[in-house]
């Protein structure tokens, strides 16, 4: 059985509730200043992108300069009297009068020049954005050949292999941070997908140049297909890690967002992020060609101290998996509101491949054989809208927390099945948990 949400979106094809969906306020986006002319709302692909905070093109109120009246400071007069049609006294007031209507003119224009930049901008009209532009997160791939200083023999970090992909700019942050985006045929799965990438602004400080960074790989909910929700920055993901980084709970991660699955979600099909025979091969993308991608394009750590997954939903599910079935290739995950159990009705037929792919059955492998430590971080809403969540997490924790497996459980008081509950609350405990067993930046 699954346990998305509960998922229409993942069993019917629809998208899932991102942030706060339900009940969003129709008629004009919540960013719009009432009154002001503000571009239409682009349409978006492949997922409904949470209500968020959008540029506000804001001009200066000018209505009460437009309004207000000369005024004559004489007494008994707050009007020129009867019969003058200029000001009694001289022509002072008139000169001040006409510079104030420069004033306001020039304003006016500035103000509608900023008005029709911002316009261009988010409409993406060059030169007034850099989306699509090529972005190199400072790398030189290729070690020293390229230039790049060459590491010690017995250095933590990798320096990154190449060749180069050619990331166009998907979002700007704030901090001048980047969102990349490339499509990329993976070598040993064969499928071809889009993989998001955002580097922290530590990564281009100086002070870190001979430094290898984790990576956390981050799995959507739902289909994840065409696009991963969380390479969206109204999401909170990229800004909220830089924030915990700031405050020492996190480490600086690259943060890495591939599509989770090879097409929509359609009529009951879903591929759980694994391989299921006869399926194209999601698992062996996520857990051995998104990795390659990114030790050829960045300076990583070469140990599996320095590799983790975060999901939500589908996403933790698969997440929770590559790590309890790859340890010498991740230690850590954070899994949010996830699915215990394999439940695609592609296994059928296959139940020896789906029980490799199921976390129990690997959890009590890893225990049996007293294997590698590895760092389990659940977090769940109490009001998960399927009642099953919650249970099932709590009953995996109870029972596999023993050994080389580490867990820790969070359960939000209020929180539902989205990331506006998932990504505040990571925060408050998850990311710490394996922030202090991963390593990075290291030389």
């Amino acid at each position: 059985m699954s346990y998305e949400p509960e998922p229409p979106y993942r069993r019917e094809g629809q998208q899932p509730p991102y942030g706060q969906q339900q009940g969003r306020q129709q008629g004009p986006p919540p960013y719009a200043p009432q009154g002001r002319p503000q571009p239409p709302r682009p349409p978006q692909q492949g997922y409904d992108q949470p209500t968020q905070a959008q540029p506000r093109y804001e001009q200066p109120d000018y209505g009460q300069q437009r309004h207000e009246q000369p005024r004559y400071d004489q007494p008994h007069y707050d009007q020129p009297p009867y019969g003058h049609s200029q000001p009694p006294y001289g022509e002072e007031p008139r000169r001040k009068s006409k510079a104030k209507r420069w004033i306001i003119a020039g304003v006016t224009v500035l103000a509608l020049g900023g008005i029709a930049a911002g316009v261009m901008a988010y409409f993406e009209i060059p030169p007034f954005t850099d989306k699509g532009e090529s972005v190199s997160f400072g790398q030189t791939p290729g070690g020293d050949k390229a230039g790049a200083a060459k590491p010690a023999a017995n250095s933590k970090m990798l320096m990154p292999t190449g060749p180069k992909t050619d990331f166009k700019n998907s979002q700007t942050l704030s901090d001048g941070t980047h969102v990349g985006v490339a499509t990329v045929t993976g070598k040993k799965s064969g499928f071809t997908g889009k993989v998001w990438v955002w580097a922290p602004k530590e990564y281009n400080d100086p002070q870190f140049a001979k430094s290898g960074f984790p990576v956390m790989i981050a799995l959507p909910g739902g289909p994840g297909f065409p696009n991963n929700y969380w390479m969206d920055p109204g999401m909170g993901l990229q800004t909220s890690i830089s924030k915990w980084y700031g405050e020492g709970k996190s480490k600086p991660f690259i943060v890495v967002m591939p599509v989770l699955n090879p097409a929509p979600d359609d009529k009951g099909i879903y591929w759980d992020g694994s391989d299921i025979p006869g399926q194209p091969k999601m698992g062996t993308w996520l857990t051995e060609d998104v990795p390659d991608l990114v030790r050829e394009n960045f300076r990583t750590i070469k140990s599996r101290d320095g590799w983790a997954f975060m999901g939500s939903s589908t996403g933790g599910f698969a997440g929770l998996k590559a790590v309890l079935k790859h340890p010498d290739k991740f230690k850590a995950v954070i899994a949010s509101g996830p699915d215990i159990v394999p439940d695609s009705p592609l296994w059928k037929g296959y139940d020896k491949e789906k029980a490799e792919n199921n976390p129990e059955v690997l959890a009590k492998q890893l225990i049996d054989k007293k294997g590698l430590d590895v760092y389990l971080a659940f977090q769940v809403g109490d009001n998960e809208n399927n009642k099953h969540t919650l249970p099932d997490v709590q009953k995996f924790v109870s029972t596999y927390t023993k050994g080389p497996v580490h867990t820790t459980l969070r359960v939000i008081p209020g929180g539902q099945h989205n990331a506006k509950t998932y990504v505040p609350n990571m925060g408050e405990g998850p990311i710490q948990f394996i922030s202090k067993v991963m390593e990075g930046p290291v030389e």
